[in-house]
């Protein structure tokens, strides 16, 4: 077993670990921070609108799992710069895979924003 910090001591440095995560991305990625700007304007949106609650659930949720991805996404382009800047086709994957996922999750919000504006 490792050495280190147990129980509330580890969680609470668990949670300083988050939130240093959540200001660099913030400070460091301007994709993270377009997105988001973007979510703090559809989030409260989804309450504005007459919407039943699973729709709102599921606006919320996929709100989340985009800013998700970008922090992963964030992580490995941290990573990938971190091992080398050099240009590789395996970097490119790695870079481009990550975007892409951010694409796809992009495309969710999108999906649902327009199904749940057709509810209304």
């Amino acid at each position: 077993m490792k050495p280190g910090k147990r129980g509330l001591a580890r969680l609470i440095a668990a949670a300083q670990y988050s939130c240093d995560g959540l200001a660099a991305a913030y400070h460091n990625e301007a994709a993270f921070r377009q997105l988001v700007w973007l979510h703090a304007m559809l989030l409260p949106l989804a309450c504005c609108f007459d919407f039943d609650t699973p729709v709102r659930m599921l606006l919320v949720g996929a709100s989340l799992l985009s800013l998700i991805v970008e922090l992963f996404n964030t992580a490995i382009e941290a990573v990938v710069d971190r091992i080398s800047e050099e240009l590789h086709p395996l970097s490119k994957i790695a870079k481009d895979a990550g975007s892409a996922a951010q694409l796809v999750v992009l495309l969710l919000v999108s999906v649902f924003w327009l199904m749940a504006l057709s509810t209304l």
